[in-house]
């Protein structure tokens, strides 16, 4: 575990986001006034104030190289470090590149991307496709291992195990599939639900199924115990987190996807895209589990009754794997740094 001489800093700024909805159209966007136009006009000031706050703060740092994830926040923060020739390395997890993303990358001395450079409209020449950083705790476990903790966690070691997870705060549609579909889940597996503390309780009094070998709810859990959950599991059903995602293929996992389809963007089903496309995962949408929840019951008999597709998934889905991206990155950054002639 790496251990730091001193606490890092943080400093705070002002920021503001653009609020823009892929499912709605720009007209329907634009008469809600209340909820989006109004919010996005005051953000617009917030990004003039959160400009001058950064700008004052690298003045005074003058830091070496300025490092952006792409969230809104960071804006300010790369338009400052290009007004102060600092140079600006970023990552984009997502496979849709997102506004900040897009405006920053002009002026990026490197862009480094979570999934193949196809995916993105960012100039070749400083790309670089190095996937996510992620825990160095995500292992595969071999069969043996993956019962021992089946089994230590109350679970059948017998039955296949499916863990469904919707980020961390849960997912309501997920949660209300596994509760509706329960009875025909367990009857050929065991089912650990990671619900987010706010669902948790709701979603065991609503389940029919009380056995802890065939059935477990969860709130929150830690991210060192989730990957051990992820790599004794037969098959995960989750979002389409791009870290999520890039865990489950370090771990070769046989996948099934319900892609959040009203994020800002759709960046969750564009991530889905690339895994369909290269035969990485099974997708369901909300639409479809909504409609029946059996879909989803349907999906992992599926892939436990073929073990030639559960081998393809998972050889798949391990294709996107990247185990030295944090190395890659940290050089990417130190690279961009520049050194006095």
């Amino acid at each position: 575990m790496l251990t730091l001489e001193k606490p890092i800093a943080v400093e705070t700024i002002v920021a503001g986001k653009l609020r823009r909805y892929h499912t709605l159209s720009f007209l329907r966007q634009a008469v809600q006034f209340r909820t989006i136009v109004l919010p996005n006009i005051v953000d617009g000031f917030k990004l003039i104030v959160g400009f001058g706050q950064s700008f004052v703060k690298l003045v005074i740092w003058r830091p070496d190289v300025i490092f952006a994830k792409g969230g809104f926040v960071c804006l300010p923060v790369g338009l400052s470090a290009h007004i102060l020739r600092i140079p600006l390395v970023i990552h984009d997890s997502d496979a849709h590149p997102g506004l900040t993303s897009r405006v920053l990358s002009q002026w990026a001395s490197a862009i480094a991307t979570g999934a193949p450079l196809k995916y993105y409209p960012y100039p070749k020449k400083k790309s670089h496709y190095i996937g996510i950083p992620i825990n160095s705790q995500a292992k595969p476990k071999t069969r043996q291992e993956a019962d021992e903790y089946k089994k230590a966690a109350g679970f059948d070691p017998h039955m296949p195990l499916v863990v469904v997870i919707g980020g961390g705060l849960g997912a309501q549609a997920l949660n209300d599939a596994v509760v509706r579909s329960l009875e025909d889940l367990t009857a050929f597996t065991s089912v650990a639900v990671v619900a987010g503390n706010a669902n948790v309780e709701m979603v065991k009094r609503a389940a029919s199924v009380k056995d802890k070998s065939k059935f477990q709810a969860y709130g929150h859990i830690a991210i060192t115990d989730l990957l051990q959950m992820y790599a004794s599991a037969d098959i995960v059903v989750t979002r389409a987190g791009a870290t999520t995602l890039l865990e489950l293929a370090t771990l070769g996992k046989p996948t099934i996807i319900v892609p959040n389809e009203i994020l800002t963007g759709g960046h969750q089903v564009k991530n889905a895209e690339v895994y369909k496309k290269a035969k990485a995962a099974m997708i369901v949408s909300e639409r479809e589990l909504d409609a029946s929840p059996l879909v989803l019951v349907d999906a992992i008999n599926a892939i436990l009754l073929n073990k030639a597709l559960q081998k393809q998934l998972s050889a798949n889905i391990k294709a996107f794997a990247k185990p030295k991206a944090a190395t890659e990155m940290a050089a990417l950054i130190l690279a961009a740094i520049r050194r006095p002639k």
